[in-house]
């Protein structure tokens, strides 16, 4: 009996290859670092019950038809905005994600962005590796967190997390999310919750931390940032479309932005037709003024072997004819 094959379509720790071969399946890799064109990638799953996608995959009614086998799409990520749910549901096809596994890494992500930025981090790097470097001088003042307000927009395992690591640093918090959450829960998290336009007035940091949706699509655009604080720092760890590129690169040339710092970016959105194919080269060029890293919120050694292995539980459940674990029904 020929046996299940499994298509990984990024590197992933041996330990995950180890276990799927373990469970009796024929396992596809990709040992380079780099994402796969969309026509080897339904090239390799024609023949394939299972495959692990990431961020920079995506799967619609094209892909679907072109792999009849296919019995589980298994995410190896949070977010599934790239995925085309219904379809999976229409053809049969189980999605799975890992939901809780990427949140601790992400929110230590998110405050090292923010200390960055509110210390001038990044400009003080280059200033040392310049050569210029000649002892302490009265340079580089920074606005500093302690007694600032920062602004949480988007409370839920990632937001929560994030306000959790902040309480350390003698800041006031605000959070904004159309859940409301528990007054209990604001007092153990530190945080006050307040309407949108509140904490975009009040707050000296704003740091996002939603999952891309039709309401927070654009969220931040020429009209909530001028609702912001002037001179306020931007911080962008949820999906790269809950901002505008442009209207942000405008606000920091006008000044009304003192900073923008991000993990991820409109190019990202493979979903969204009028998605940019680039990082806007405005934004890039302002390297005193922003902070970017290259969708590394989960990127820790111990957190990415778990997120893959979390996948692999989820294909060998739907391979034994059982609902995975992590299954997201629509």
């Amino acid at each position: 009996m020929e046996k299940p094959i499994v298509n990984i379509t990024h590197w992933v720790h041996c330990q995950v290859v180890d276990y799927l071969h373990n469970c009796g399946y024929q396992v596809l890799t990709n040992e380079s670092k780099d994402s796969l064109s969309q026509d080897e990638l339904m090239r390799r799953s024609s023949r394939a019950q299972a495959v692990m996608m990431f961020m920079p995959d995506s799967v619609n009614d094209d892909f679907l038809h072109a792999c009849p086998e296919l019995k589980i799409v298994a995410g190896a990520l949070k977010g599934y905005d790239n995925f085309d749910i219904e379809a999976c549901s229409r053809h049969g096809v189980w999605f799975s994600n890992v939901p809780d596994l990427l949140t601790i890494p992400t929110a230590e992500l998110a405050v090292g962005i923010l200390l960055v930025m509110a210390r001038r981090l990044h400009q003080a790097d280059r200033v040392v590796r310049s050569g210029t470097f000649k002892g302490w001088r009265p340079i580089l003042y920074s606005q500093g967190l302690y007694g600032h307000n920062v602004g949480l927009i988007g409370l839920g395992k990632l937001g929560r997390a994030t306000a959790k690591l902040l309480q350390a640093f003698g800041v006031r918090l605000l959070g904004y999310d159309p859940i409301p959450i528990s007054p209990a829960e604001q007092d153990a998290l530190q945080l006050t919750q307040v309407k949108l336009d509140y904490l975009l007035r009040e707050s000296h940091f704003v740091i996002l931390l939603t999952p891309l949706s039709a309401d927070t699509y654009r969220l931040i655009n020429r009209d909530t940032i001028s609702a912001m604080r002037p001179g306020a720092y931007l911080l962008n760890m949820g999906r790269g479309s809950v901002v505008d590129e442009m209207d942000v690169t405008e606000a920091l040339c006008s000044g009304h932005l003192s900073g923008y710092g991000a993990d991820v970016f409109p190019f990202e959105d493979w979903a969204l037709p009028e998605r940019p194919f680039v990082i806007n080269k405005r934004l890039l060029s302002m390297a005193d003024k922003t902070f970017f890293t290259p969708h590394i919120g989960s990127a820790t050694e111990q957190a990415r072997l778990n997120i893959a292995m979390e996948a692999a539980y989820n294909i060998y459940d739907a391979l034994s004819g059982c609902q995975p674990r992590n299954a997201v029904i629509v």
